[in-house]
């Protein structure tokens, strides 16, 4: 009797089973102008000027003094219809002033959440906030902490807020040397360890890009120790529950004028720095856990310019060949699943 094998499975049934999405690798060409000579087999990929987000969770906006009206006037052009929420970040206002405008913003249902800071170098407060500043407020309330060192009790800090709920966004001021990324490894690395299977989400921002000085000429970047220390560590802190802001660089200078149509000789320039710092953190994060916001984080000390950097950034990730849903998710979908859940 002959044996009768079971039919092999059609290639399309295989190909719509899909796993886990695993994290893109980035080919050198995405950093060189695409082969003139390519056939219609091959189609270009879309322009990045026609690569845009549905809709936009801006995950980062200072306000000036209490109100929003300077970061709208600024985004109005270039995203400003297309904005679906917010995160607003109150890291210079006090705990107690930071009340009062919690409680004025409470009613804009545009609001995400909220995040202030605390002094969680200090260790284990002796009670937590109070509402409108606790983790089950609404708007959610997040606590913000700048990273310039490790301390035992920065760590206690952290993972306590962590365990309260209070997601922490996390401003890294170590500079951009080995040493520096060795602080903040060993700072998230005790953190995380000290969660156990329950581990709190932690957000960190100034290091994508990181600061660097706008000096060195972008075709000696690739040899700069700050870019090579970069490239080094920046996968070392891709940990599940670590995502990343898409932030305005502290470079030294404001944003540079960049529209739709035009981006300015230094907004290109910008750009094509901003791209190098993208390749390294894309394939250590994926585009799940990058969150993009239109101001500087704490540590940079720069002016804001919200709809300048959303045309270099969108720019800068569309030149990378990502794919609508991508866009979608670091303009959008990552700030809510972080923010929002």
């Amino acid at each position: 009797m002959t044996d009768i094998q079971p039919p092999l499975p059609s290639p399309g049934v295989g190909a719509r089973r899909k796993g886990p999405k695993s994290l893109p690798k980035l080919p050198l060409s995405v950093f060189t102008p695409p082969n003139t000579g390519a056939s219609d087999r091959f189609p270009l990929p879309p322009s990045p000027s026609a690569v845009h987000p549905q809709s936009v969770v801006d995950a980062h906006v200072q306000l000036e003094g209490t109100s929003l009206d300077a970061w709208k006037a600024e985004s109005a052009e270039s995203f400003g219809t297309k904005i679906d929420s917010i995160v607003v970040s109150l890291t210079d206002v006090n705990t107690q002033d930071a009340q009062k405008v919690i409680q004025g913003l409470s009613g804009d249902p545009s609001i995400l959440a909220v995040s202030i800071s605390f002094p969680l170098e200090k260790g284990v407060p002796s009670s937590a906030p109070a509402p409108p500043l606790s983790a089950s407020s609404s708007p959610r309330i997040c606590l913000s902490t700048s990273i310039s060192g490790s301390s035992p009790t920065h760590v206690e800090g952290i993972s306590w807020a962590l365990g309260q709920g209070f997601i922490v966004d996390m401003h890294t001021a170590v500079g951009g040397g080995e040493a520096g990324w060795e602080i903040l490894e060993d700072v998230i690395g005790k953190v995380t360890e000290s969660q156990g299977d329950r581990k709190g989400k932690i957000v960190l921002s100034n290091i994508l890009p990181p600061p660097h000085p706008l000096s060195v000429p972008i075709v000696k970047l690739l040899t700069h120790p700050t870019y090579v220390a970069y490239q080094g560590h920046i996968a070392s802190l891709s940990l599940s529950n670590v995502y990343i802001k898409f932030l305005p660089p502290a470079w030294g200078e404001s944003t540079p004028q960049a529209s739709l149509n035009e981006l300015s000789k230094e907004a290109r320039e910008w750009k094509r720095r901003v791209k190098m710092y993208l390749g390294p953190a894309v394939e250590a994060f994926g585009y799940q856990r990058i969150i993009f916001g239109s101001s500087p984080s704490q540590a940079a000390n720069a002016a804001s310019n919200a709809g300048a950097w959303y045309e270099i950034a969108r720019a800068s990730l569309a030149e990378l060949g990502l794919e609508q849903e991508d866009i979608d998710a670091v303009f959008g979908g990552n700030a809510k699943s972080v923010y929002g859940a």
